[in-house]
C-alpha cells in the first residue's frame, strides 16, 4: 500500500510528464490525472514509480494505455516517462474541434528536458486522415517538429516511413 506521500510523489512525476503540449486540447493540462493499474511501486531512493499491469492513464481528453509505465526523475530535475507494451496506445483530443490524435508503439519516451516524445516499434501517429508510420517517430514538444524513421527488416531489406496526407479539403 502506497503512503499518501508516495502516492502524491508518483502523481506529480507522472503530472510533470504528460503536463507538456505534446498534440494537445490545451485544457487537458488543467484536468486532475487518473491512474489505474494491476500494480504500482514507489522507489524513493531511486526517485523511480513503476506502474504495471494494463495500466490506463486518463488526464481530460488524453488517454495512455500501456503494459507498464516507469516515471524517473534524474538529479537534474529531468522527468523520464516510459510505457511499453504491445503496443502503447495514446489518444487525445485536438483544440478547436479538429478531431483527434492517435498513436502507437511498443515503447513510447517523454523526456521532459529536451521535450522529446519518441515512439518505437511499430510507431504510427495519426490526425484525421492524416498518418505517419515507422520504426521511430519522435516529436519534439518545444519546436512541433516530426521525425520518422525506417529500419532494416531481418531480411535486410529496408523498412521505409510511410505517409498519407488527406487533401485539406478532407480533413476534418
Amino acid at each position: 500500500m502506497m503512503s499518501n506521500l508516495k502516492f502524491k510523489y508518483s502523481v506529480a512525476l507522472l503530472t510533470c510528464a504528460l503536463a507538456a503540449p505534446v498534440w494537445a486540447l490545451q485544457s487537458d493540462q488543467n484536468q486532475p490525472i487518473s491512474i489505474e493499474a494491476d500494480n504500482g511501486v514507489v522507489d524513493q531512493g531511486k526517485q523511480v514509480t513503476v506502474f504495471s499491469g494494463n495500466v490506463v492513464v486518463k488526464q481530460g481528453s488524453i488517454d495512455i494505455r500501456a503494459s507498464k509505465i516507469e516515471v524517473s526523475r534524474t538529479n537534474d530535475s529531468n522527468q523520464i516517462m516510459t510505457a511499453t507494451g504491445s503496443p502503447v496506445t495514446f489518444k487525445q483530443q485536438l483544440d478547436g474541434g479538429k478531431g483527434w490524435v492517435n498513436g502507437q508503439g511498443q515503447k513510447v519516451t517523454y523526456q521532459s528536458a529536451s521535450g522529446l516524445v519518441t515512439l518505437s516499434g511499430g510507431a504510427k501517429v495519426q490526425r484525421g486522415g492524416d498518418m505517419v508510420q515507422g520504426n521511430n517517430i519522435t516529436y519534439n514538444t518545444k519546436t512541433e517538429i516530426y521525425t520518422a524513421a525506417g529500419s532494416k527488416s531481418a531480411s535486410g531489406s529496408d523498412r521505409r516511413v510511410t505517409v498519407i496526407l488527406q487533401p485539406s479539403s478532407t480533413q476534418k
